[in-house]
This record gives C-alpha cells, structure tokens and sequence, in this order.
C-alpha cells in the first residue's frame, strides 16, 4: 500500500531540497534525523514551518520528510521552505496567494 503524499522541490543557492508532505501526526524529518536536531539555528524551524502557518495549518497535521544536500545552513533552510510552500500549492490551488504575499515562492 502506498502513501499519498506532496512533494516540492526547492532551491537556494548551492542547496537543493526535496519535500514531502503527508497526512500525519507532526513528525518532521531532514536527512532522516528529527528537524529539531538538524536546524539547531534559533529560528530556522520557525522560518521553515512559516509558508505552513501562512496557509492556516496545522504543522501537527503533516509529516514531512526531507532530503537537502549541498550549501550551508541557511541555504538549507530557505531551500527547505521554498519546497514545503511547493508542496502545499500542490495541495489547494487557493493558498497559492498566500504563499506569493509571504514571499515563500520566491527561489
């Protein structure tokens, strides 16, 4: 049985990351290590769950998976949320104003 789920890719200069979104509990992971171990930067998993919060949901109502390579901390992180605003695009169609007004959708 397969899992329905969301990708977006999203870049920012030397970093690449590829995100999925799926109906879950909340468990977020980079690199197949807990967000909260990888992003130890104050802010950093506030600024990735940012386009989430811009579209009225819930971070605890998704799993999200990543794999990011390449760059440094901060390309990582912006990369990361340009992918989760992608995939939630890929979700509703209307929250795509959102995205653009928050600027998450700008590379």
């Amino acid at each position: 049985m397969s899992v329905q789920y969301y990708e977006g890719i999203g870049r920012r200069k030397e970093s690449t990351a590829r995100v999925r979104l799926m109906s879950g509990a909340g468990k977020f992971t980079v690199n197949e290590k807990e967000a909260e171990a990888y992003f130890t930067r104050l802010g950093d998993l506030q600024a990735i769950l940012a386009p989430l919060a811009s579209a009225g949901q819930d971070p605890k109502s998704y799993d999200i998976t990543v794999k990011v390579e390449g760059g440094g901390v901060t390309g990582q992180t912006s990369a990361v949320q340009l992918g989760i605003a992608r995939a939630l695009v890929k979700i509703n169609g209307d929250w795509n104003s959102a995205m653009r007004k928050g600027g998450f959708l700008t590379r």
